[in-house]
């Protein structure tokens, strides 16, 4: 198997496989939307955590707008960011998290996205699942994110 730096972010320093590509589901995860991008997987992942996605969809493109690389986001000023993020809650720990995760996401030596800030299981199954294709072996724990397992375990627009 061919494998690349996944695009078009070319940060990542873990080879990911060049024959993965999630299939669109009817169930319509903003993963799904963000993909090829790892990092702003990642970043939605973040922003979800404690929160709708009915939320994160009020703020995460105007984010990414405004910060559409981990170097931008990881520079990001306190007060701007803060504020773009307000309506989620928590804008003073998600904005620290987001800079620092960003900033990890450049510089730190990381095999699994559980090894950068601010990334959990959630966080790490949605990677496996997305950027990885490792679907089969991915237990969520997520409502959402399980039913797109199980969409694809159904075999519905995929080739096994």
């Amino acid at each position: 198997m061919t494998s690349r730096i996944f695009a078009p972010s070319s940060s990542s320093k873990v080879t990911l496989p060049e024959n993965w590509s999630p299939p669109r589901s009817p169930i319509g995860l903003i993963q799904e939307d963000l993909w090829p991008n790892e990092w702003k997987i990642l970043v939605a992942c973040l922003l979800l955590n404690l929160t709708t996605r009915k939320q994160v969809d009020g703020v995460i493109y105007e984010l990414f707008k405004k910060y559409p690389t981990p170097e931008a986001l990881g520079a990001a000023g306190d007060i701007e960011l803060e504020e773009m993020i307000k309506p989620l809650g928590m804008q003073k720990k998600r904005s620290a998290t987001l800079r620092r995760f960003s900033n990890e996401y450049l510089q730190k030596s990381w095999k699994t996205a559980s090894d950068l800030h601010g990334c959990g299981k959630y966080a790490n199954d949605c990677w496996r699942i997305f950027c990885l294709g490792e679907w089969r072996s991915v237990q969520p724990s997520d409502h959402a994110l399980n039913k797109y397992v199980d969409y694809l375990k159904k075999g519905d627009s995929i080739d096994a």
